[in-house]
């Protein structure tokens, strides 16, 4: 396929996850067995093995305990992107909340890293019409990108009338809303851009949908965490079934159905699939 798609990672550990914070509270994380890095590691090393370059969506969190991990993503030629710093969704700060974290993030992605960072995607996909002042807060804060906004329908996140393709937002138009990629069938939008739909669907499924999407014309936005490569990963007690399902479903076959989808597809970074200048906005 001639289309070059977007391929990201949101860096976090299997404990941060927005369903496991009524289980787990921010400040036991320290408690829990860290497996980010090994994690991260082993995508660095399948992207390696697919020769493909990717965007690391990653918690200043993260970042700031393991600063060699994000100073081997970016010498392993991949792009480094913010996804706040404790994964606070911004549905649940303030505008000056919002600021604050991300602009914390930010700064310690950059020192540690010695790079630009340029796009944001904010946890859980909270950035929706009733927050879009969090566009123009990235846009003060210099990012040229937001990856923020779902146009789904989801219990936990999604703003289902929101375009489907990169556009420029009223409350920011310097700044490039690229959202994850959705294919429409019967005047619906339904996932395809990654996550546990990717992990539930049959890969031939996603696969149809990723190229239905580039046969519009259009390149995809594709997202996945290393702790969905771990299926030995910590396992908290007390979990809802719904939560359950949602986290642990087919950990084992992640990794083989992602080594198809880097073989089947052409991936870039963020940056260079969107922001190069013939790139549609």
């Amino acid at each position: 396929m001639s289309q070059v798609n977007a391929m990201s990672v949101d860096v976090e550990d299997y404990f941060q996850v927005l369903a496991f914070a009524p289980y787990i509270a921010t400040a036991d994380w320290e408690k829990w067995p860290q497996r980010v890095v090994a994690n991260t590691e082993r995508v660095l090393e399948l992207f390696a093995q697919a020769g493909i370059r990717a965007t690391f969506f990653t918690l200043g969190w993260v970042a700031e305990r393991y600063p060699h991990l994000v100073r081997q993503i970016v010498a392993a030629g991949h792009e480094l992107a913010c996804h706040g710093y404790a994964h606070a969704p911004a549905t649940q700060q303030s505008r000056q909340e919002f600021y604050q974290d991300v602009a914390r993030a930010k700064g310690i992605l950059e020192d540690a890293a010695g790079v630009a960072v340029l796009g944001y995607r904010a946890p859980s996909y909270s950035i929706g019409p009733k927050n879009l002042w969090a566009l123009a807060v990235l846009a003060e804060l210099g990012f040229k990108y937001s990856s923020s906004i779902y146009p789904v329908h989801h219990d936990l996140y999604g703003w289902p009338e929101a375009p489907r393709f990169p556009f420029r937002p009223e409350a920011a138009p310097e700044l490039l809303e690229i959202p994850v990629t959705t294919v429409r069938l019967g005047g619906r939008n339904f996932p395809c851009g990654g996550g546990g739909y990717f992990r539930l669907y049959p890969y031939r499924l996603s696969r149809w949908a990723l190229s239905r999407v580039n046969r519009e014309g259009q390149a995809a936005v594709f997202y996945f965490h290393p702790w969905e490569l771990d299926p030995d990963q910590p396992r908290p007690s007390g979990l809802g079934f719904k939560t359950r399902l949602r986290h642990y479903l087919n950990l084992d076959r992640m990794e083989g159905r992602l080594r198809s989808l880097l073989r089947d597809f052409r991936w870039d970074t963020m940056t260079n699939v969107f922001l190069r200048p013939d790139a549609c906005a």
